[in-house]
This record gives structure tokens, sequence and C-alpha cells, in this order.
């Protein structure tokens, strides 16, 4: 079903055309009269506000919601506390990723899954079938998300909870600005940040608010093209985007913290993902290219003339003023330092093997002290 923001009529006014791709059935700004460089400096700084409402929040409650979720997650649910989240990867029964979420437990027998494109709605229905529970996708839940430096600073005098006792991927029921909200700690672009979920009747004041009081913050609204330049300096994937060869196991794409390997109970692909450990076919990974632009999502990546990888995520940073791109590599094509070629549509470029994250290699900013 097609969706839409209640923010849409901002994004209008911000230039926007909503007339790109959509995403979970939601146009989203793709880019806005500002330019994205210019925000991705304002999220590294000072603040850049997002509207992630596209991502897929769906609700899940009653006597069985855990053990239902326990199913088809490999993480081990009993371990989650109320008020706290953890990223899974989803397998499917091959043990390939199906999909990126979020479980948050947020109550007695309430949790909250957040996640992309992929199957995970789908498994819900089959395992839910003849147990007490009841799930549906919560369409009136928007998303803001605050991110950068100062973003503690922009929040905290508008809100009734501490931010400095709010740990990291934990979420607290709030007032922001008079209006009520779910505060979690979090984001998608490598620095300190929070994400806000409100009622669609709130998000238009509620963002409002947020760029007004944070211009002499440097307060930035932020469109998705700036979302996806900082998500990848940060080295942060996107299903299914760096997956692109269907059967990707999370022991490929450096997701093996998403998945309990100890946990004892059954979940779908099971087996199969934990079989796949230790014969993976090639590794996440990062380049930086002699180039001055973006190159080609999906390129061949050689050595000497050898199949050597493909570019999955790729862009232009102003910030790092460096050409980059996430890709997948085939050892021994994955050592740091090695030299590589890009098939892009202009011609081969050369490229370096690098750490990724190319921003903050050892993600300190995002957990620093509210």
């Amino acid at each position: 079903m097609a969706r839409a923001s209640i923010l849409n009529e901002r994004h209008r006014q911000l230039g926007s055309q909503l007339d790109g791709d959509t995403w979970n059935d939601m146009p989203v700004p793709w880019s806005y009269s500002t330019n994205p460089d210019d925000e991705v400096v304002a999220v590294r700084s000072a603040v850049g506000l997002f509207d992630i409402s596209a991502i897929n929040v769906v609700d899940v409650t009653g006597p069985d919601a855990m053990a239902v979720i326990d199913r088809i997650v490999p993480i081990d649910v009993s371990r989650l506390k109320p008020g706290l989240s953890r990223l899974a990867a989803i397998v499917d029964e091959k043990g390939a990723l199906s999909d990126d979420v979020m479980v948050s437990h947020l109550g007695k027998d309430f949790y909250r899954i957040s996640h992309c494109s992929g199957d995970t709605q789908k498994k819900l229905a089959q395992y839910s079938e003849g147990r007490q529970v009841q799930w549906a996708q919560n369409f009136d839940i928007h998303l803001i998300s605050v991110q950068g430096p100062k973003s503690p600073a922009l929040l905290q005098p508008h809100l009734d909870i501490a931010l400095d006792r709010l740990p990291y991927f934990a979420s607290r029921e709030a007032t922001l600005f008079g209006r009520k909200a779910l505060i979690s700690r979090g984001g998608y672009s490598g620095e300190q940040g929070f994400e806000v979920a409100c009622a669609a009747a709130d998000a238009v004041a509620l963002w409002d608010a947020l760029l007004e009081t944070g211009a002499p913050l440097g307060t930035m609204a932020c469109a998705w093209t700036a979302l996806d330049i900082a998500r990848v300096e940060a080295g942060l994937l996107f299903f299914p985007y760096e997956m692109p060869e269907g059967d990707t196991t999370p022991w490929e794409v450096n997701l093996g913290w998403a998945l309990d390997a100890d946990k004892t109970a059954d979940y779908v692909g099971k087996a199969a993902v934990l079989k796949s450990r230790g014969k993976e076919r090639f590794f996440q990974g990062g380049v930086t290219v002699k180039a001055d632009r973006a190159v080609v999502g999906g390129a061949r990546i050689t050595v000497d003339g050898k199949e050597a990888g493909v570019v999955t995520s790729p862009t232009f940073s102003r910030y790092l003023m460096q050409s980059l791109a996430l890709v997948h590599l085939k050892p021994p094509f994955n050592t740091l330092g090695t030299q590589v070629q890009i098939a892009d549509d202009a011609g081969p470029l050369a490229a370096t093997v690098v750490k990724a994250p190319f921003y903050d290699p050892m993600r300190l900013r995002a957990r620093i002290a509210a």
C-alpha cells in the first residue's frame, strides 16, 4: 500500500520534489535545495534532522510476543530487558540475510520491530498462527532522527528525561516540547544522536520546533542523499544494497555480532547460518578511489585481471575529501593496502583497500556521553 509522511509538505518547502525512488512504498526526500555536503557537515559538527518515517515499524503484543519474535530472529530475545533494543540479522532457511531489524522491548508483552524491506512481516504472520500474539504495522508512528554532536544541547532543555542517563540503544517515554514521544539513543550517521518516535499528529510541530530552536546551534534539515553519504562514511550497511548476491550470510558482511551464536532456542535458519560460519566467499570492506566523484554502484573489482569483488555502496565524501566505496572482496584481495581496479562506466579506476569505517574507525563518537 502507498504510504506518505505527514512531513511531506515540509519536505516540499525545503525543495524536495518527492518524485524519486520510494522506499517501503513511501516517497522520501532524496534532496533539498541545500547542498547535501553542507548537510553532512551539519551532522558532523552540529545537528542534522532527518525524516526516517519510511522505516517499517511493527508493534507485537501479547503473552506469546517474545516467543514469536525469538523464533524468527537469531538474537536471544529473552535476554532483552525492557527499555532496551538490539539489532538482529534475520536469515532465511538457507542462512542468508533476509532483513535487517531492530527489536525493542518496550514493556510487558510489548515489543516493537523496526525493519527494512525484507521478509520480517511474512515471518511474523507465519509464526504467529495459533499463538497468543497480535502484531500490526504502526502507520501512525513518525520517526525524526536528530544526529550530531550538538543533539543533546538541542533536545535536553525541552525534554523531561535526562539524556545523560539514556544508554546507547535504549528508549524512554518522554515529553518533548510538550508532546509525547519515545526517545531512543542511536542513529544511522556515525555520530551521537537520538531518534524521536511520535504520533503523526505531533510530527509537524516537533519538526518545526526542533528546526526553530536548533537554528542557533547550526541545525539543518537533511535529506536522504546526505544520510547515505554519512552512513557510507561511517561504514554502516543498508539492506539489501550490501547484500547484492541474494544469499549473503551475516559472516560475510561483519554481522556476526547481530546474532547470538550461543542461543539455545531454535530460530529460522539456525542450522544453516551456523554451518556457514567459516565458509565465507568474500568479506565486507572499504576502498578509497582515485577519483573526484563517486564510482558506479555494482561495478566489478579486479586485481591483475582477476575477479576480486564488487562495489556495493559508493559515495564521494566532501567532508573527508575522498571517493569512497563499501565493497565485497574475495580473499586474499581484502588485505589492507591491496591495490585494485574498479570497472567504472567511464573506465577503470585505481583504488586501495582500507580499513572501514572511513570515519571514526573506533566508533567512539556515537557512544560519547550525552
